[in-house]
Formats: C-alpha cells, structure tokens, sequence
C-alpha cells in the first residue's frame, strides 16, 4: 500500500466501502490512512450513520 498515492488510497476506500468489501481488507486502508494521517471527509455517497467507526472520520 506504500506505493499508492494519498488520492487512490482514499479512492480505494471509498470504492472498498461501496462494493461491501472484506472487512479485513477495508480495515488494512484504513490503519494505512491513519499511518499518513489522512483525514476523510463526510460526504461521498454514504452519510454519517453509514460512516466507519474508526478515529479519523
């Protein structure tokens, strides 16, 4: 996951979120987000109850 860029790893979540993905899988974007310290938006297509519940959402 280090080779991809801060926007296709967010890319890649969101599309990970909306293909229902493994949850392992979605997991492992998500400690990577967190290890760059990229910090998610609300909004896209899923609204605040659909929201992961991890620390930097």
């Amino acid at each position: 996951m280090q080779n991809l860029s801060d926007e296709l790893l967010v890319e890649s979540y969101y599309k990970a979120y909306e293909l229902n993905l493994n949850p392992e899988f979605i997991r492992l974007i998500e400690q990577e987000m967190h290890r760059r310290s990229i910090k998610l938006e609300l909004g896209y297509s899923m609204n605040k109850d659909d929201a992961f519940q991890n620390s930097f959402l």
